[in-house]
């Protein structure tokens, strides 16, 4: 198939035009092509002295031809940095290849401008292969070199976003690690003839947990015990969860009986949310009253799962506190309590469903309040901290099966200490 250039002239010969007319017609456009091409062309000889150059580069140039030609090499029409990099890489490959490819320069043109291009240069041999000129294209790289510096400014702004980001990111986890500790106690007090021990883990630095505990003093034989967990995250759990531990502490002080501090906590709670957003809780608040080498306890559960008591003889067993309502949606829910006593050697679990619901194995099956039991039964029971601790190193080893907040608060007194040769713990 001819183009329509070809079928004129394939007309025009028909017509009649000679074969020699022909010819000549051909040669001018061979000619003109070379002069007018989109590229730049140029011949020099094997020391750089330029022989023939054609018009378009010419006019990028902005330079006459006769300025040029026999006068002037080729480096001499490149910027500082294009004669260096036509020193060490354009020169030293043509010497040893014999031609190159896409090496990108900045010409110098007359207008005291850069004008970037890529060149490819080949060298014509003789018949003996005797290297006799170079033969060069050049290619206009404005809109790449444009292309490629917008790549780059973008690539640039998104580091600079994504850096900007990173440290919002941080400033935020930073600030919000601070408001979390505002909703924990700073450390839990001493209490004569009693050891307590806490541990928090926040599944994401990025949102407010809901689990919250505590421990205060109520007179100077009493002390105070809540741990409980609030619906949702973030700002919202977070108010919250502040609401809920100054109700609790308030209530406690003004009657501490369990079931009327978590009943004062529902009003509290049924009445501000009740139109709009639902918001409630799980709770469970006690009361403990060291008495010689016993302590007594008496606690009660809203809708939240049962405290575990590990015992000096080393079994472990959870307090039933069956039916106990979930707290904040009804107006009159049910509050289960219970009774217990602590001996030396006992000790009081207290946890957020965070370390029962969380993952395990290849079936990402739940872990369980059985599996709980089991690996507190193994534990030798040598007080709260010695149990926090491992459960602590139980938590790390759910690893991303741990998806949500814990809280967990131990109550008790050592008396053993714990064997030489360490616990078998079971997960």
């Amino acid at each position: 198939m001819m183009c329509g250039g070809e079928q004129e002239l394939e007309r025009e010969h028909e017509a009649g035009v000679t074969d020699a007319a022909f010819t000549s017609l051909l040669e001018d456009s061979v000619e003109e092509l070379y002069e007018r091409a989109p590229c730049g062309y140029l011949s020099t000889l094997m020391d750089g002295t330029i022989a023939k150059i054609n018009t378009t580069l010419l006019h990028w140039l902005g330079l006459p031809r006769d300025r040029v030609v026999c006068r002037m090499r080729f480096a001499d029409l490149l910027t500082v940095d294009g004669r260096l990099c036509h020193s060490t890489q354009l020169v030293p490959r043509l010497q040893m290849r014999g031609e190159v490819s896409g090496i990108a320069l900045d010409l110098k043109t007359g207008w005291r401008k850069r004008m970037p291009v890529l060149v490819s240069s080949k060298v014509k041999t003789s018949e003996d292969g005797e290297p006799l000129l170079i033969r060069t294209t050049l290619f206009d790289a404005r809109d790449r070199r444009a292309y490629e510096q917008e790549l780059l400014r973008g690539r640039q702004e998104a580091e600079v976003a994504r850096r900007h980001a990173e440290e919002d990111r941080a400033r935020l986890q930073e600030a919000l690690a601070v408001l979390q500790q505002n909703l924990l106690p700073t450390a839990l007090p001493e209490v004569p003839g009693l050891e307590a021990a806490s541990y928090y883990h926040t599944a994401s630095p990025d949102l407010l947990g809901g689990d919250f505990y505590d421990l205060f003093p109520l007179d100077a034989d009493r002390w105070a015990f809540f741990l409980g967990d609030v619906c949702g995250k973030g700002p919202r759990a977070a108010a919250l969860t502040s609401l809920t531990r100054s109700t609790l502490r308030a209530a406690a002080l003004y009657d501490p009986d369990p079931v009327v501090v978590l009943s004062t906590l529902n009003t509290v709670l049924h009445e501000r949310y009740t139109l709009g957003d639902t918001r409630y809780c799980t709770a469970i608040f006690g009361v403990l009253k060291p008495d010689g080498d016993r302590v007594s306890v008496h606690l009660a559960s809203g809708g939240h799962p049962p405290a575990l008591i590990q015992r000096a003889n080393g079994t472990a067993d959870y307090l039933p506190t069956p039916g106990g309502m979930l707290i904040g949606v009804l107006p009159h829910p049910h509050f289960a309590q219970a009774r217990t006593e602590l001996d030396r050697g006992d000790t009081l679990l207290l946890y957020t469903d965070g370390l029962t619901e969380a993952r395990i194995g290849p079936q990402r099956e739940l872990y369980g309040e059985e599996a709980l039991r089991t690996f507190t039964a193994a534990h030798w029971p040598a007080g709260p901290q010695s149990l926090i601790t491992a459960l602590t190193g139980l938590l790390a080893g759910f690893g991303d099966g741990l998806d949500d907040d814990t809280a967990l608060l131990a109550l008790g007194a050592p008396s053993h200490p714990a064997p030489a040769q360490g616990d078998v713990d079971l997960m």
